[in-house]
């Protein structure tokens, strides 16, 4: 039986959820969008191709992103301690949620901004605009509608690393499925709180599927 403490529980952690998604997708277009930018730039065919500094984002972003979720927490509790004042729970996940989704977000920016077709790119450097004016009018526009199904993708993303980051303690409703489902071996509350994972992706994906459709110049 499902009790009022637990449903109280159940509304706590899909507010921390949805508070560390949040935050989470913020900040790391804070950081992975200029990284995705000069990833972008500095590629090969890129307007500031540099093989060394592409060289260097691409290996840090690599890197980052090849590390486990669960192994990058445990790596980052030392640096996140003298962040946020704590290792664990809510505010301790969003430091390496944030170190986790910036180079995945880099990655997706610089390929939406890659499809964005060579020749727009062309005619407003043949009328003399400067590669900032580029970026912001033509890059960035050009390919709104992809890096808003970046954006979305990302969200979905994020929000599945902060139910896994209740298996070290890390807050929301991860947390709540492994201390009151997996620990106490009550498999209902647990699929009650799975269930309600999957609704919120779902929810918040056709979200930014919809905003992504209403941006889409080639639909009527």
């Amino acid at each position: 039986m499902i009790s009022a403490e637990f449903m109280a529980k159940l509304g706590e952690g899909t507010l921390a959820t949805l508070y560390m998604t949040i935050f989470t997708t913020i900040f790391g277009y804070v950081v992975g969008l200029p990284c995705g930018i000069v990833l972008s730039l500095t590629g090969k065919g890129g307007l500031k191709e540099n093989k060394v500094i592409y060289r260097i984002f691409d290996v840090i972003v690599n890197l980052i992103r090849s590390v486990p979720f669960l192994i990058l927490i445990i790596l980052l509790m030392p640096y996140t301690k003298k962040i946020v004042g704590q290792s664990y729970g809510t505010k301790a996940t969003l430091v390496p949620l944030v170190v986790c989704a910036a180079p995945f977000i880099a990655r997706i920016v610089e390929n939406s901004l890659r499809e964005v077709d060579g020749g727009v790119v062309e005619a407003a450097r043949a009328m003399g605009a400067d590669t900032f004016t580029i970026v912001t009018k033509v890059l960035l526009v050009e390919a709104k509608t992809s890096l808003l199904d970046g954006a979305t993708l990302a969200v979905g993303t994020i929000l599945g690393y902060s139910a896994m980051a209740g298996i070290v303690g890390g807050g929301g409703l991860g947390d709540i499925a492994t201390r009151y489902g997996y620990y106490r071996f009550d498999s209902g509350k647990m699929w009650i709180t799975v269930v309600l994972l999957v609704i919120l992706v779902n929810i918040l994906q056709a979200i930014g599927i919809n905003v992504s459709k209403k941006t889409d110049k080639r639909r009527v």
